[in-house]
């Protein structure tokens, strides 16, 4: 009698947007490190990237589309040397939405902190070249996203209702790493300072057409939010800086499904953020494929979501952000 086998796994998704997607162009690389940063890719290993590699990889995993981002942006340089390299990067991005219809969206970056400039590429990117959103570090060279210099930046991102997504990167100063790479314990709180820094100045409630994904499931903001409205009974002048319902802003905010596929990290996940607030993300080419699958097998098989939930997590939310995919949202689960 013959031995059966198990037939391997179908793919984690159906019919998803992939929103946490990195490419990494050559030229870029070569221009970060002509500027003078010798690191391009702050505490991680600088994976090998093409767009056929990245194709495959949605079609095993069941990704109809991506919207595409390159990580870390532009560097801490002047206006001028960040806006040239913003409008390579952003027409080179361009292309790849041309040449691939259907698959791929894109997130624009800017030269922040300058504002003058950010803003002069956002209508580019958005107005000229038809990007997406926006992709946004947590902070440029100490200037967090949050900080009131970048208040005009917030105003017109509102106007435009631009979808930002936000990654981590490594914070300012010298943080005690203890040998190991920055982005292991760094990146999830610098999404945390980040959200505290966007709530107590308000900024969120300001500016109510901010459309914020935050990777990596929000970072650590889940398990922090309750303790982030805590600021004023520990020192009673933060309530002037804290809005009214302060979690009910944080549920405003997207996260992605990159790297909580797990029991520990989705449960915080999962008690905080609705099915409309969550993306899909599968942090390719920087997390290996197969550990992407896993984490999206857990959250669709054990995540406790409906089929119509898990529709919107999958396509339905990505579609009310970006409209370029919204033709496809008949063709869900």
């Amino acid at each position: 009698m013959g031995t059966s086998k198990s037939a391997p796994p179908g793919p984690p998704w159906t019919n998803a947007i992939d929103v946490h997607h990195h490419v990494i162009p050559e030229f870029y690389v070569d221009e970060i490190r002509r500027l003078g940063f010798a690191s391009t890719l702050p505490g991680v290993d600088a994976p090998e990237w093409k767009m056929e590699t990245s194709l495959a990889m949605m079609d095993r995993q069941g990704i109809r589309a991506a919207v595409v981002n390159i990580w870390p942006g532009v560097p801490p340089v002047d206006a001028a040397v960040g806006a040239r390299l913003a409008r390579r990067v952003n027409e080179f991005l361009a292309e790849l939405v041309a040449a691939h219809p259907g698959r791929i969206g894109a997130f624009a970056v800017l030269p922040l902190p300058h504002v003058d400039a950010a803003l002069e590429e956002l209508a580019y990117s958005m107005d000229v070249l038809g990007l997406d959103g926006v992709g946004l570090v947590t902070n440029y060279g100490g200037v967090y996203v949050g900080d009131p210099s970048l208040d005009a930046f917030h105003a017109e991102a509102a106007r435009r209702r631009t979808p930002l997504f936000v990654h981590p990167t490594a914070p300012p100063g010298n943080p005690p790493t203890f040998g190991l790479p920055v982005s292991l314990c760094e990146f999830p709180f610098e999404t945390v300072r980040l959200t505290a820094q966007l709530l107590y100045n308000r900024t969120l409630e300001r500016h109510p057409g901010l459309r914020v994904i935050l990777s990596h499931g929000g970072g650590g903001v889940a398990y922090y939010a309750a303790r982030l409205a805590c600021g004023p009974l520990i020192r009673a002048d933060l309530a002037e800086r804290l809005p009214a319902d302060p979690i009910g802003y944080l549920r405003r905010l997207y996260g992605d499904t990159a790297m909580i596929g797990d029991p520990h990290a989705f449960t915080s996940v999962r008690s905080f953020a609705g099915a409309s607030r969550i993306l899909v993300g599968s942090d390719f080419p920087f997390m290996p494929e197969s550990f992407s699958a896993q984490g999206a097998r857990f959250i669709t098989e054990h995540g406790g979501f409906t089929q119509d939930e898990l529709a919107r997590i999958e396509l339905g939310n990505a579609a009310e952000l970006f409209p370029r995919f919204a033709d496809h949202q008949q063709e869900g689960r």
